[in-house]
């Protein structure tokens, strides 16, 4: 059983969940089947990943392995060429039946575009959405503390989750606090770096045998111990196993901190600062 976190709403996740980016098709489809059959129960997807229907159709046969519907958490995004209200609602009701499921469990808002400016219309949306059934939780991604406080002061909701970009490079304190004060769960992208040398760090190798685990476990426990929600991805079934284990170390203070501390300011892995990013 992989423990719980829960949000201002009620809305409870598991601490690690499963990314699926690049996982399309039959071949993406099993290894989310894989997924789901060794105990991954929150699935992450979005619009513009193009797999909603692989994921969907991984998760209408998980009781095949013993796993009821309501067990998994499918999540996916709203793309920001469709923040506009209607075209948001239609978007909704696309990835729905993409995936071939009654309704979403979790459904994102991507990115902020703020230069656009129609967050705040495309989370009206969601909001709707939510009350029509559509979907059961809602939140965003790569939202900072300024695009969230105008949220809940225009439409007075907050999300329950906010996905961002949170590795060792990039610790994200000031976000993650933000989020902790208003009670929503900030899961992680990109939790073991992508294409850079997180993993080969001699300070995360030495936590690694010290607790008899892989640098990988280390570093998806320390996003667990910070309250964070690690989305890793990983196609073959030993890899999956491995990161599931991270739940199972138990990292010091101390060791956090030193993780911690190998943040950067210039971090990020693509320099995708969501005051000015925009992804359509």
């Amino acid at each position: 059983m992989i423990p719980t976190t829960t949000a201002h709403s009620g809305l409870t996740l598991p601490v690690l969940g499963f990314g699926t980016y690049r996982l399309k098709g039959r071949a993406g489809s099993a290894a989310i089947e894989r997924a789901i059959q060794g105990g991954y129960r929150l699935l992450d997807s979005a619009f513009n990943y193009e797999n909603e229907g692989s994921v969907g159709a991984a998760a209408r046969a998980a009781d095949r392995h013993g796993v009821e519907r309501g067990d998994l958490i499918v999540t996916s995004k709203l793309p920001g060429r469709h923040h506009a209200h209607d075209a948001a609602i239609a978007t909704i009701e696309e990835s729905v039946a993409r995936t071939g499921l009654a309704s979403l469990d979790l459904y994102l808002i991507h990115w902020p575009n703020p230069r656009i400016g129609q967050y705040v219309e495309a989370w009206g949306a969601l909001v709707e959405a939510k009350e029509r059934g559509l979907v059961g939780a809602i939140g965003v991604c790569n939202f900072l503390p300024e695009h969230l406080e105008r949220l809940r002061s225009e439409t007075g909701v907050l999300p329950e989750v906010n996905q961002v970009e949170l590795h060792p490079y990039f610790p994200q304190e000031e976000q993650l606090a933000f989020d902790r004060e208003h009670g929503i769960i900030t899961q992680a992208w990109s939790p073991l770096g992508r294409g850079n040398d997180i993993l080969d760090r001699p300070e995360i190798a030495e936590i690694a045998a010290a607790h008899e685990a892989t640098a990988g476990q280390v570093v998806l426990a320390w996003a667990i111990a910070r309250g964070a929600v690690p989305l890793p991805k990983a196609a073959s079934a030993e890899r999956q196993r491995e990161n599931l284990g991270a739940v199972d170390v138990t990292l010091t203070d101390d060791e956090v901190a030193a993780i911690t501390a190998l943040g950067r300011a210039d971090g990020r892995l693509a320099d995708q600062d969501p005051r000015v990013y925009e992804e359509l």
